[in-house]
């Protein structure tokens, strides 16, 4: 299958065959060029030859190296240089900006993603599940949440939207006993200024 066909990505759903495609990309000891021509038939041939389950959420908070992401900037910069950009560089590229640790990155991958999102109807169940992530990486729970829940409205079995829901409800109980944990520090200091002030105006 040619890259940009409209057949979802199966490599954004197997993190090993990702991993096969990184080792082969630093273990290539050769000039940029061949290593990056090279290296993104590897990684084409990977994301055509796998099963059709997207990652879990856990599997897909991994990260990529600076050199792998860069082999996905390259295709995808390549390509806008020329006036086009195919469905496939431009997914592959958002999956490993999601996928990084760095919040600028995060956000760019989202963005890009919202626009494949709005303008290619067979993409979208993955790319609510990447949005949901992205969102949830970034901290926008309710965003998150808004996404995912879009995805598992269409797809209620789906066992990652379900994990990613866990991850996402986890977060925002974490987040709550934090917010009530200032809150109630709060009146606690609150309440001794008041009761210092009481014991000066009775003195």
């Amino acid at each position: 299958m040619r890259c940009g066909a409209e057949k979802a990505p199966s490599g954004c759903r197997n993190e090993h065959h990702v991993n096969i495609w990184a080792e082969w990309t630093v273990r290539l000891e050769v000039t940029t060029s061949f290593r990056t021509t090279t290296s993104l038939t590897i990684f084409n041939f990977c994301i055509h030859t796998m099963p059709t389950d997207l990652p879990y959420a856990a599997d897909a908070e991994m990260s990529l190296t600076p050199e792998e992401l860069a082999v996905l900037r390259i295709q995808y910069e390549k390509e806008l240089g020329q006036g086009y950009v195919s469905v496939q560089s431009k997914f592959n590229y958002a999956w490993g900006l999601v996928k990084s640790q760095r919040r600028e990155h995060q956000v760019e991958g989202v963005q890009l993603l919202l626009e494949i999102y709005r303008a290619e109807p067979a993409r979208r169940r993955e790319c609510l599940y990447y949005l949901a992530l992205g969102h949830y990486k970034m901290g926008n729970l309710e965003d998150a949440r808004k996404f995912n829940a879009l995805l598992l409205s269409k797809e209620p079995t789906n066992m990652q939207a379900q994990s990613l829901a866990q991850l996402i409800d986890k977060s925002t109980a974490r987040d709550g006993y934090i917010g009530m944990g200032i809150a109630g520090g709060a009146a606690v200091v609150g309440a001794l200024l008041l009761a210092g002030l009481l014991r000066r105006n009775r003195n």
